[in-house]
């Protein structure tokens, strides 16, 4: 076996010389908005749940959900559900052996990035 040297050089990537990529942090982001979207699954179960209760009930949820920071959540949490789905597809497609080079994966990031702005801003003027 050879003698390598390894001298005073790191075994592994440190946080302070690792520069993040584009895939690795949507990698990241896909967990993090599949995470928030519990949350906002919550919410809408409330919202059913006191539905189902007492018009009190209802009313207090609607009043929440329907402020300003309730609609704050829920435009954040479409942008979630957008870039979820569109980070799904890239997935499928890299699935099927598919735009797995450099380039191209850092371009369907993008895409996924983009769109799901783009769509969410379609969905929230046609809805």
């Amino acid at each position: 076996m050879a003698d390598v040297n390894r001298g005073n050089r790191p075994l592994s990537p440190h946080i302070s010389i690792y520069r993040p990529q584009l895939t690795s942090m949507t990698s990241i982001l896909t967990r993090i908005t599949g995470n928030a979207l519990l949350i906002t699954t919550l919410l809408i179960v409330w919202w059913f749940l006191a539905a189902a209760s007492s018009p009190e009930a209802f009313v207090t949820a609607g009043a929440v959900l329907t402020s300003w920071f309730g609609d704050l959540v829920m435009v954040l949490s479409l942008l979630g559900i957008w870039y979820h789905t569109l980070a799904g597809v890239r997935h499928l497609i890299w699935d099927t052996g598919s735009m797995l080079e450099i380039g191209r994966a850092e371009m369907l990031g993008w895409i996924c990035l983009g769109g799901s702005v783009v769509l969410t801003i379609l969905t929230v003027i046609i809805v």
